[in-house]
């Protein structure tokens, strides 16, 4: 039984080898990618093309896989270079960028150590930016500075093939020094801005109040030209009355004038006995007399 064996495998060993040779043939030209990278195919050393996520044919023993490359976004670590404004301050700026690989044909073949050169790259941008911008303009503008980062940067790595999705300053360090001189200036700026609310609260109060005196003197004024005009109409009709009625008219208004200032003579306070002058008796009774005869 052995020796039948061994004679069907001597007879069918080419069969058994070619089948062998057919099954790693189709093996080899056969790759499945994930969604997450790319394959860079190389033939005898030269490009042969990049496949795609999904299923992918290759020739066997002349084609292979070279490069798995990732197209995934990445972070380099975060990044700090010293730089010096256009107001020669020196600070220490924090950096982070996201990118990610889009032509891996480009990032295989024209540069090594891809982090490095991204991150030297972007040091030289920055202190490029920020020499020509002051201090109070790296600290107030970041958003237009990230923005010009990122767009030098994209200029920059597009012939590596990759694609720059976020560049961001995390932090702009100063020197204790500069920071001391700062916080000097700063106090001194609160200080300066609290004299002047001051002095504005002030001059404000004064207008404010010389409004008020004004308003109560147009008032015054006012009342008094009320009082003028009310005084001459009674002038005009006191006039008009002795011109129709004579004489009498007249004593009878200066009469009727003493009486009222008796009254309101009596109606003080604690005073409970009033010395009336004689002449002012005769003219009660004058005005009393005038009054019955106006009266018939």
């Amino acid at each position: 039984m052995e020796d039948q064996i061994t004679d069907l495998i001597g007879q069918n060993i080419a069969l058994i080898g070619l089948a062998i040779v057919i099954f790693f043939a189709v093996s080899s030209a056969v790759r499945i990618v994930p969604q997450s990278e790319k394959f860079v195919v190389e033939r005898f050393g030269r490009l042969r093309a990049v496949l795609g996520p999904g299923i992918n044919f290759i020739v066997p023993f002349l084609d292979r896989v070279a490069h798995k490359i990732s197209v995934l976004e990445r972070q380099l670590p975060t990044n700090s270079q010293d730089a010096i404004t256009a107001d020669n301050v020196l600070v220490e700026v924090e950096t982070s960028v996201f990118y990610r690989i889009i032509e891996p044909e480009k990032t295989v073949y024209r540069i090594r150590d891809i982090d490095a050169a991204i991150a030297t790259t972007v040091a030289g941008i920055v202190r490029s930016e920020i020499g020509t911008m002051e201090l109070d303009q790296v600290q107030s503008n970041r958003a237009s500075l990230i923005q010009r980062i990122r767009e030098s940067l994209a200029n920059v790595v597009d012939d590596w093939g990759i694609e720059v999705t976020r560049a961001e300053i995390l932090d702009v360090n100063l020197d204790d020094a500069t920071r001391a001189a700062m916080l000097q200036q700063l106090n001194a700026e609160r200080a300066r801005r609290a004299q002047v609310t001051e002095a504005e609260g002030k001059r404000r109060a004064v207008e404010l109040a010389a409004d008020g005196e004004l308003y109560a003197a147009e008032q015054l004024a006012k009342a008094k030209r009320v009082l003028a005009e009310a005084e001459a109409f009674a002038t005009s009709a006191i006039a008009s009355a002795i011109r129709d009625g004579g004489l009498e008219a007249a004593q009878y208004q200066v009469a009727m004038r003493q009486v009222e200032t008796l009254t309101e003579l009596g109606k003080g306070q604690g005073k409970q006995t009033v010395i009336v002058p004689a002449s002012a008796l005769e003219a009660m009774g004058d005005a009393f007399k005038l009054f019955k005869d106006a009266a018939k």
